[in-house]
């Protein structure tokens, strides 16, 4: 057997390859690691790595050249030329070209919650499987919209084994901490400044206060996360296994991130609480199907991951990458 990965040298794509690699019920797969901008490096001799982009359809042809089973994890953020480039015409030829092959058995994508809007849509009950796609304005949500539903096609029209594995804000490392900082090292979004007026920001900065979201209805966020590790434990347990055959699973934290909670830990460490008012919605990413059917449940918990992201520290050879803006 033979899997292709795209995006292998992403966030997501170096913490997978390495669990796939040691788990033993793999051990017989060969791997061909597809990058366009980074690279990986490795001297595993099941691993082949091909240089390229999606788009490009000779490219494509030597990455599948016997791959039994793909796991996609490429994507582009907000560059709408790019992202028309991975996300439709890279993925169409992917799978125009594995769905005509004999090996072809499995095709899993790594979607998020983009799709449903996450913080921008409000929902009166948890967001499962079947809820409606309503994507949030810009050209990310839109592409992975088109994504799924043409993975979905193929199926449809093709029979081709599929998976969607729909994820929320991923988590590794210390990203969870920058995501509150005050200053440019804020990791994701949205920017302070689009929510505080610029002399109420300079007095937040000065005097390190922590910030806590307040969403439409005046309670405190709940956003949806999950941490990297949760999520290649997911795509394992995907990967070759007939029950998540032209399935789509929802891969989220037991409970939405209560960002009143996070302030309440943070005030237990001396830092003062700054409510910030938002028009954002909680929303809860309902995870029992994969729970059920995949038998997959999440380890790292709001307080665990509190703990990693405050207590991570940094090497020399380990400088912050910010793989996309969040």
């Amino acid at each position: 057997m033979k899997l292709l990965v795209t995006g292998a040298a992403g966030k997501v794509g170096q913490a997978f390859l390495p669990a796939f690699l040691a788990e033993r019920r793999f051990s017989d797969f060969e791997v061909v690691a597809l990058c366009n901008n980074r690279a990986i490096e490795t001297d595993d001799r099941r691993v082949t790595v091909i240089r390229g982009s999606m788009a490009d359809e000779q490219v494509v042809a030597r990455a599948l050249d016997g791959v039994s089973h793909v796991v996609h994890l490429a994507a582009v953020k907000e560059s709408p030329d790019l992202a028309i480039d991975v996300a439709l015409k890279g993925l169409y030829l992917l799978l125009d070209r594995f769905r005509r092959s004999d090996a072809g058995r499995q095709f899993l994508l790594l979607s998020g919650d983009c799709v449903v809007g996450h913080i921008f849509q409000g929902y009166a009950a948890p967001i499962t499987e079947a809820a409606p796609r309503r994507a949030y304005p810009g050209v990310y949500a839109l592409t992975k919209v088109m994504e799924e539903v043409m993975l979905e096609q193929f199926g449809i029209q093709y029979d081709l084994g599929y998976t969607i594995l729909r994820a929320p804000w991923i988590m590794e490392k210390d990203d969870f901490r920058y995501a509150f900082a005050l200053d440019d090292t804020q990791f994701g979004g949205p920017p302070w400044e689009t929510l505080v007026e610029a002399d109420d920001l300079a007095k937040m900065r000065n005097s390190d206060v922590f910030p806590a979201m307040r969403d439409s209805e005046g309670g405190f966020l709940k956003r949806n996360f999950i941490h990297v590790e949760d999520l290649v434990r997911a795509i394992l347990l995907s990967i070759d296994n007939p029950a998540a055959h032209g399935e789509l699973f929802n891969i989220a934290m037991d409970e939405p991130v209560d960002y009143g909670a996070v302030a309440a830990l943070m005030e237990t460490n001396g830092r003062d609480r700054a409510e910030i008012a938002t028009p954002f919605h909680s929303n809860w990413l309902d995870n029992a199907k994969a729970r059920k059917v995949l038998g997959w449940k999440p380890s790292v918990g709001l307080e665990e991951l509190v703990e990693r992201a405050w207590n991570y520290r940094r090497g020399e050879n380990d400088p912050r990458i910010v793989w996309y803006p969040g």
